[in-house]
């Protein structure tokens, strides 16, 4: 596909009603909220189908089988030399390419094991591309050959950490930051109550109708699933936020970039596979720099439009998008990136996009350098496990409860938040690292120190709301096998400030100052 698509639909679904495919149902219980997850099609009529689990589960004699799992080779390259760096990055991006492939065969397939043999085929010869492309300047990691086999595992609904709650791990094994949700928290106290499943007894009735039984796969047969799911009312406040010392740097700068009206997407990631069309396999919404694709340079991110309000901020900023689970496809339904990743549904345009430059609460912060590229989170966690998951959920009015590996169903008249809180301490000298993670770390979340060799810069927490009908009928974009689970979301940064104005941001940071 072309370097951006436009979508086709607004900010909400306006066929709720509609029983092609009733995205949820809320039914007012004893105790709260109760979520029943539905993606039945209006013509069944004996009940809904097996969901895609119980079919695997039947296949496979018993045995939970509902996705792929590989060794992620990229996390294993802390080190690969300059000149390397490209056709590691390609080869990097053709694993990848090799996993969705394979997850294709493998949601066709009767016997799921059939498709590891040939999977681990694809991929030693790939491996080993990397291994000589390191060595020609280097020292390879030992144990590449070892990350070729593939296995299958189940969707257990806690193969990433568990109901994990926010804020308690991290990236690096630094922890999480602690800026927790950044605005729209006010009023929140420990015994906050709002809406606690009450509203006027109407969510979820009426418009979603189809209520039904079964644990529902979505409209890609890949997830969400009900366990992706809880209600916020019944997470307990779980914030927590170092004390800010006698040196803090107490200010922020807040840059307004829009909530992608431009309609600006693509399936390309240009820190993780630069030069790699559909590098993501998911669908990027992108506001700030309008060039942005996997063949942008830092030349042309330098001279690229920009919708930030203030022109001195050129930067990227960038995570997939989010669907209504509604029946209603979008027009890359069909495309790299969409359908072809059984990424599917109608894309949401945020109703609000905060994009803030916080400070350390132990020090003063130094400027960013230009180009500084920053991942948070890990798109895919469910495979790998949380220890790089780093996004949070929750709901507005209710930001003191932050969800890492849940969807959160909100109260009516509340709306979704996503919180990415990145990273803030810089090794002082690298501005993109071989595995992308390294040159960057999180702060200490108890003492707000950054790591020994690091130095604070200013920490960009991101706040992206949506107003999305209530329940579970919504999901991420992600690689196909990661089944669209909420712990896999993730966001990425490339500063592209004029260093003039960053300079100001760091100032008004350090002064603790509120600045725009």
């Amino acid at each position: 596909m072309g370097r951006t698509s436009r979508r086709t639909s607004r900010k909400r679904s306006k066929l709720a009603g509609r029983a092609i495919a009733a995205s949820a149902a809320l039914i007012l219980g004893g105790g709260g909220l109760v979520a029943v997850n539905v993606y039945a099609n209006a013509d069944e009529s004996n009940g809904p189908p097996p969901s895609s689990q119980e079919q695997i589960q039947n296949q496979n004699g018993g045995q939970q089988v509902s996705t792929i799992s590989c060794p992620d080779v990229g996390n294993q390259l802390p080190d690969v030399p300059d000149g390397a760096r490209a056709e590691v990055d390609r080869e990097l991006a053709a694993l990848d390419s090799q996993i969705t492939d394979a997850y294709a065969r493998f949601a066709e397939a009767e016997d799921k094991n059939s498709v590891l043999g040939p999977l681990e085929e694809q991929r030693r010869p790939t491996i080993e591309n990397i291994r000589s492309a390191i060595d020609q300047g280097g020292r390879p990691p030992e144990n590449l050959d070892g990350m070729a086999p593939c296995t299958l595992r189940a969707d257990d609904d806690g193969g990433a950490g568990g109901a994990q709650q926010g804020g308690d791990q991290g990236q690096n094994g630094q922890g999480g930051q602690d800026q927790g949700g950044g605005e729209g928290d006010q009023g929140q106290d420990g015994g906050q109550d709002q809406g606690q499943g009450q509203g006027d007894g109407d969510q979820g009735q009426g418009d979603d109708q189809g209520q039904g039984q079964g644990q529902g796969q979505g409209q890609a047969g890949n997830g969400p699933e009900a366990g992706d799911f809880v209600d916020i009312t019944t997470v307990q406040p779980n914030v927590q936020k170092p004390r800010k010392q006698r040196g803090a740097s107490r200010g922020t700068f807040t840059t307004n970039c829009g909530t992608n009206e431009n309609g600006k997407f693509n399936p390309d990631n240009v820190i993780v596979a630069p030069g790699v069309s559909n590098g993501a396999h998911h669908m990027h919404d992108y506001v700030g720099n309008q060039e942005t694709d996997a063949f942008s340079s830092d030349n042309d991110l330098a001279n690229g439009d920009t919708s930030c309000r203030n022109q001195g901020d050129k930067s990227t900023y960038y995570w997939p998008v989010l669907r209504l689970q509604n029946g209603n496809n979008e027009n890359d339904a069909d495309a790299d990136g969409g359908g072809r990743d059984k990424n599917v549904g109608e894309i949401q345009t945020p109703d609000q996009v905060t994009l803030k430059f916080v400070g350390s609460p132990v020090s003063k912060v130094t400027a960013m350098p230009r180009f500084l590229r920053i991942i948070t989170g890990d798109a895919k966690a469910f495979t790998n496990g949380d220890a790089n998951a780093n996004a949070l959920w929750s709901c507005t009015g209710f930001e003191n409860r932050q969800l890492k590996d849940k969807y959160p169903i909100c109260p009516e008249g509340s709306k979704v938040v996503r919180t990415f809180n990145f990273q803030s301490c810089w090794d002082g000298q690298n501005t993109d690292s071989a595995n992308h993670r390294t040159h960057v770390a999180f702060a200490d979340q108890r003492s707000g120190r950054c790591p020994q060799g690091f130095r604070a810069i200013p920490q960009l927490v991101q706040r992206i709301v949506y107003d999305v009908p209530p329940g579970p009928g919504f999901a991420v974009d992600s690689f196909p096998e990661q089944l669209h689970k909420p712990i896999t979301d993730h966001g990425d940064f490339i500063n592209v400030f004029d260093q003039r104005l960053m300079n100001r941001v760091a100032k008004c940071v350090n002064d603790g100052r509120r600045c725009t």
